[in-house]
């Protein structure tokens, strides 16, 4: 096949208007338009006003609805979220006739959305019915509003401009719900021809797996791996609104980072560990099973190829990205440990139980910390379930962060013991490092306030002092 499948996230759909002139027609013509399968996400906000904000927590429509003690909450909060799609839509489309279809497709869904709602509440008014059972399939409904919703408006940009765009809804809307993701996906793509129109996918698919009960929202990257797998696609591309670069422009300046160019899919599943997706790693693995090639672009610089990530070794070893988040370091103090099995098992469980991230662990004779991603006040629960089990052990939770130095190929670069040099002569402490013999990552334990200005040090030391630092190694 000749086709690639394209992905375009949130922040960019918000300036659609902007892609149309850009990404999706620039200077081509005729043929040249066609070749491109686009899956878009929701406009920029809008899934946080249908769920909930994903950093706040700010409850959206859904967070309302399952949690409500009267009607009032979730209404509310959908004629917000309705309110915000239409002026949304409004911003890029210039035709009033575009404009009075976007929102009529929009009140059709949201008051279908609202009415199986009420009949689901008066559904579970009785007590052979409980609401907590249809939970998720409130939120996948929810999900696909916002992505539906944004391919029909670029749809209908695109055909205004002259392109013959077709709107390709994955969402299951008034359809069967029981098939499976890829009969979902291969039944929408049947009729479509790549070559001669340009499918606008949402991002949302609607199937038997139930795409957020695994992935929640990263559902979008899932349909875009896999509908690229099963369409044979040449490559696949994500277009976000940054370069793919040697560490955050706002940490380091924008004179300092560098685009990558090039990486592996080793790489990329260092940096979702670290919080930093350029993929969802179970996208990821679909790709790197299919043999489909990665690009992540700057969807407003659509000149510039961006960033290739694929299987294949490094030329020369480097340090290609210096990242970093805030952790919780756990720490399970237990003199007795020595020798005896299933400490480790024990905590993992609980972790698992209360939905906590594992970011990295170390451990001793008598002593396991785990680096996890969480909030003090779910660490409080987890301490407490582990005093239960354990309860001579010490049990701490503490914030903290880590800093990461990772590439493709780091050896005989001495990053372990150059990054805590470097850290020193800035005039901080690494309370801990390691790293593992596959030698894509070194990891530096910090006090939280150091976590910036540590990764300027270790980017400055790595990256923008780079090549003399190979040369140094050889």
């Amino acid at each position: 096949m000749t086709h690639t499948v394209e992905k375009i996230g949130g922040t960019s759909m918000s300036r659609v208007d902007a892609l149309r002139d850009t990404l999706f027609i620039g200077d081509r013509t005729g043929s040249a338009l066609y070749g491109r399968v686009f899956v878009v996400s929701a406009f920029g906000g809008i899934t946080n006003l249908l769920l909930e904000h994903k950093k706040s927590g700010k409850p959206g429509v859904y967070a309302a609805y399952a949690s409500a003690d009267n009607d009032h909450g979730w209404h509310e909060a959908l004629d917000v979220a309705a309110g915000e799609m239409a002026k949304a839509h409004a911003g890029v489309l210039d035709h009033p006739a575009d404009i009075e279809r976007a929102d009529e497709f929009l009140r059709e869904r949201i008051e279908g959305a609202r009415n199986c709602l009420i009949d689901l509440q008066r559904l579970c008014s009785y007590g052979h019915f409980r609401l907590a059972e249809h939970l998720l399939q409130i939120r996948e409904l929810l999900s696909g509003l916002g992505e539906a919703h944004s391919a029909l408006v670029t749809t209908l940009l695109l055909q205004r401009a002259g392109v013959n765009a077709r709107l390709v809804d994955l969402s299951g809307w008034r359809d069967e719900g029981d098939v499976s993701l890829d009969d979902r996906i291969n039944g929408a793509m049947a009729g479509v021809d790549p070559e001669t129109e340009m499918p606008i996918v949402t991002g949302y698919a609607q199937c038997a797996e139930g795409l957020m009960r695994e992935f929640d929202r990263g559902y979008s990257e899932v349909t875009f791996s896999r509908l690229a797998a099963l369409t044979g696609a040449r490559e696949a591309i994500i277009h976000k609104e940054f370069h793919l670069s040697s560490a955050d422009p706002k940490q380091v300046g924008e004179e300092s980072v560098r685009k990558l160019g090039r990486t592996n899919y080793d790489v990329a599943d260092q940096l979702s560990n670290m919080g930093m997706e350029a993929i969802h790693p179970k996208a990821a693995k679909t790709l790197r099973q299919s043999g489909v090639p990665l690009r992540v672009t700057n969807a407003f610089e659509p000149g510039d190829p961006g960033t290739l990530i694929d299987d294949q070794p490094a030329d020369a070893a480097a340090v290609e990205i210096v990242t970093g988040l805030d952790i919780i370091a756990l720490e399970l103090f237990e003199q007795d440990m020595v020798g005896v099995k299933g400490y480790d098992a024990a905590i993992l469980d609980v972790l698992t139980r209360h939905d906590v991230r594992i970011v990295s662990k170390v451990s001793n004779a008598n002593t396991i910390t785990h680096y996890v991603d969480s909030s003090l006040k779910t660490m409080r629960r987890v301490e407490k379930d582990l005093a239960t089990l354990y309860p001579s052990a010490e049990i701490t939770s503490r914030r903290l962060s880590m800093a990461a130095a990772i590439g493709r190929d780091l050896k005989g670069l001495s990053v372990l013991t150059r990054g805590l040099q470097a850290i020193a002569e800035a005039g901080y402490e690494a309370l801990g490092a390691t790293q593992g013999p596959r030698n894509v990552d070194v990891q530096f334990i910090l006090e939280r306030e150091d976590l910036q200005p540590v990764i300027k040090a270790l980017h400055a030391a790595f990256v923008e002092d780079g090549a003399s630092a190979i040369a140094k190694a050889a």
